[in-house]
């Protein structure tokens, strides 16, 4: 029996077949033509406004950097005026430093603003212009633009200074707020509290207070004595190495510690 020739299965591409798959690249290459074209017309239309929004924004932050760089040489200038003005202080010439602090007074952030105010008030104390030196105080202390830290210490300042003038209860309106343990102002602001309710009468306000301040390590240790010995003799514990003292030790105690306070 003959044997039948090996027969080919795979599939004949008929005319048909070529002329639409020629149909179908050509109407790809005209798709793409047709997108080809609708891009060079998108970049011709958009091309100078996009180039212009460039243009901006490149010109912003070429004013911005001019700007921050000139913001910083002026902080710097600002800071070493400050800088001289101290040497001065120190050098025992407060009117020179004073008058060349009055000049920066209006000048730089917030910050320096507050350091030139903070610095002009205490060379009217050491001037024994103490009205003058409290007006400034109390300047700084309403002013809101002011950062909140030299408000509370001119706050305190001002009390300080007034404080022989000042109503007791207008000292614990004022301070009370600031006299709170983790404050940075605590001890400052607690002995002045702790004073006012003494003269108020209060001793069991100001005798735990007094403790409290005295056993706070973060308090300045000349500040912590003092009050240690005004709790001690109130009957409260205001440390360790402090003897309970009697009666009439704790009303010199309190009297010694208010004249420190005042002056």
């Amino acid at each position: 029996m003959a044997s039948q020739p090996p027969s080919n299965d795979a599939p004949k591409t008929t005319a048909d077949e070529r002329d639409a798959a020629q149909q179908d690249g050509f109407l790809r290459e005209v798709d793409e033509a047709l997108r080809e074209e609708q891009m060079v017309e998108a970049v011709k239309r958009w091309a100078k406004p996009v180039g212009a929004a460039i243009a901006v924004l490149l010109l912003a932050m070429a004013g911005y950097m001019v700007w921050d760089n000139q913001r910083k040489s002026a902080a710097s200038e600002i800071t070493e005026k400050v800088v001289l003005a101290m040497d001065k202080i120190d050098a025992g010439q407060l009117d020179a430093a004073a008058k060349d602090l009055e000049a920066l007074k209006n000048q730089g952030s917030a910050g320096n603003r507050a350091v030139v105010a903070m610095t002009l008030a205490a060379i009217a104390v050491d001037q024994g212009k103490t009205e003058e030196a409290a007006k400034r105080f109390e300047a700084i202390a309403s002013d809101a633009a002011m950062p909140q830290s030299f408000r509370d210490l001119a706050t305190i300042r001002a009390v300080t200074i007034k404080f022989d003038t000042m109503k007791p209860e207008d000292v614990v309106t004022r301070l009370k707020p600031l006299a709170v343990p983790g404050n940075p102002f605590f001890g400052s602001a607690g002995e002045l509290l702790g004073m006012a309710w003494l003269e108020m009468g209060k001793p069991e306000l100001a005798g735990p207070l007094f403790a409290q301040i005295g056993n706070d390590k973060t308090v300045p240790e000349s500040l912590r004595v003092r009050v240690r010995q005004i709790a001690s003799g109130l009957g409260y514990d205001g440390g360790d190495d402090v003897k309970p003292a009697a009666a009439g030790e704790a009303n010199g105690a309190a009297d010694a510690a208010a004249a420190t306070t005042k002056t």
